[in-house]
């Protein structure tokens, strides 16, 4: 961070109200920020996050656009009181993060710091040793209009992300689309942009039938034999800001939540009554021809012929198009492994992640309502532009040991690794291993190392095994040529051994992680 130009800071844990109600995300944020009152009954928070801090500390000190830009970060704890957190470092209410901030006179200027730190983002993670994707994101809480996340592979991670396997497009699940494919019924389908439409092929005759009992896709597709990409699934929801409504995704996809709550804002699941009461007819049995609710379908239901739930208890219709139908067409599917890619003519591969920082284009999100404003050339008022980048540090950590192990343990990579060396005295009890055990220890650390010394009277099955399970880069056995002046050198990583002398340790510890890096 220091390398690109930011500046360190140290911000605080506990936040006045008052700011976050400035920002607006007092009320926005929900139950994921902690709040309590002071002894004289002011409302506080416990900051999740600082964009708060920096946009009132900005807003007093930044006057000119002679002081921009400006690029600020610290590293400091963070509080989220997590819905569902868990044992282990990936998700809890307390951890530390790295945060940093831009303010810039414009986009095109923050558009370089962003860039400053997607390259100094890319460098950080190489050098922990994590083999990382930047995909594209979903804002979430912290607003603005760009943001990508940086995710770890792992199979032990709790998100997903889709990758292409020849252009290299990625993006989380929650954002990704997908590109031209085969629709129901032959026709091409096309994740493009939102449009008020009939659309689709051209009409054909619809033909109502018995589907008695048969109301979920399972049900259906097994009463009338059709694979499951030939129905259209019927979700009736309620919006806080649009009522209910009725949202049409393909039977063998699942709606994209969060690609729906941008259209349509928060919602729910309609009730059994309420789709009742709004339609006449009972749940499994909806479908969008006729309908007397506001619909919106997703991209794929555009082309192909599918069949529908008829609005009548008991029975579907084949044969439906989109021409049957009126409909706002959005991509609101969740995309996955084996989909074709937007940007080429590969495939989507489905992988597990670990997220372990993110970045995020913010704009004027905060310095408009917070009033963080700099005198341009001209002299006129003009708000600073802002960007967001994080790294959480406990992620990084688990994300390392998740890709660095072995049936034997941990793997550290030597630039984030405890400890560069463990000195091991096979047998403690053992005068003239003890004795050079003891020296070896002292000179190492002399030299700057950080040594974890086992000098424990147990077994040597038990140390190496321990050792090994701890996971050091180098271990430093001192051993049966301890009389010798000799001692054996173990690279963790890959298990080779070589015996050094002790005159020579020093340099042979350092000449071994220097070629890590």
């Amino acid at each position: 961070m220091d390398a690109i130009g930011c500046q360190e800071l140290l911000m605080p844990v506990i936040n006045p109200a008052e700011i976050w109600r400035e920002s607006g995300r007092w009320d926005k944020v929900g139950e994921e920020l902690f709040r309590f009152k002071d002894r004289k009954g002011a409302d506080m928070a416990l900051a999740m996050t600082h964009e708060e801090v920096v946009t009132w500390l900005a807003a007093r000190e930044v006057r000119s656009y002679k002081q921009l830009p400006q690029l600020w970060y610290h590293i400091q704890t963070k509080e989220r009181d997590e819905a569902r957190p868990k044992s282990g470092i990936l998700r809890t209410r307390e951890f530390i993060m790295k945060d940093s901030y831009s303010l810039d006179v414009d986009v095109e200027a923050m558009q370089v710091s962003y860039d400053k730190h997607v390259a100094a983002y890319d460098r950080i993670f190489a050098r922990c040793g994590v083999r990382f994707l930047r995909v594209e994101s979903d804002n979430g809480m912290m607003g603005g209009a760009v943001s990508h996340e940086y995710m770890a592979p792992s199979p032990a991670g709790e998100d997903e992300v889709v990758v292409c396997d020849a252009c290299g497009y990625a993006a989380n699940v929650e954002l990704a689309v997908a590109g031209a494919d085969q629709a129901a019924g032959g026709a091409d389908r096309a994740a493009g942009g939102p449009a008020t439409s009939p659309g689709g092929e051209e009409a054909g005759a619809l033909v109502e039938v018995a589907t008695p009992e048969a109301r979920t896709i399972d049900e259906v597709t097994a009463f009338l034999g059709i694979a499951a990409s030939e129905l259209i699934k019927c979700l009736v929801v309620v919006s806080q800001e649009r009522g209910t409504i009725i949202v049409l995704v393909r039977g063998d996809h699942e709606l994209n939540e969060l690609k729906l709550r941008r259209v349509i804002g928060e919602f729910r699941l309609a009730t059994a009554d309420e789709v009742a009461d709004s339609l006449g007819v009972g749940i499994g049995f909806v479908g969008p021809v006729g309908a007397s609710l506001d619909t919106f379908a997703d991209e794929t239901l555009r082309a192909g012929t599918y069949v529908a739930g008829a609005n009548k208890d008991g029975y579907h219709v084949t044969g439906v198009t989109a021409a049957h139908f009126q409909a706002e067409f959005r991509d609101l599917r969740t995309v996955g492994g084996g989909d074709r890619c937007p940007h080429c003519d590969g495939r989507l591969q489905s992988e597990r992640v670990i997220e372990v920082g993110q970045v995020f284009q913010l704009g004027t999100q905060y310095s408009e309502p917070m009033n963080a404003r700099y005198l341009d050339e001209e002299g006129a008022e003009r708000p600073i532009v802002m960007g967001s980048y994080g790294i959480g540090l406990a992620r990084v950590a688990a994300a390392v040991v998740e890709q660095h192990h072995d049936e034997n343990g941990i793997v550290w990579p030597p630039s984030v690794a405890p400890f560069a060396a463990q000195v091991l005295s096979v047998r403690a009890s053992d005068a003239g291993q003890s004795e050079l055990a003891d020296r070896v220890y002292g000179e190492l650390v002399a030299a700057g190392f950080e040594v974890l010394y086992d000098d424990r009277d147990l077994s040597p099955g038990i140390k190496f095994k321990d050792a090994d399970l701890l996971g050091c880069p180098l271990q430093v056995i001192v051993g049966k040529r301890a009389a010798e002046g000799v001692v054996e050198l173990k690279w963790r990583a890959t298990g080779e051994r070589d015996d050094v002398p002790v005159a020579g340790l020093t340099a042979a510890v350092r000449a071994a992680l220097d070629a890590s890096f």
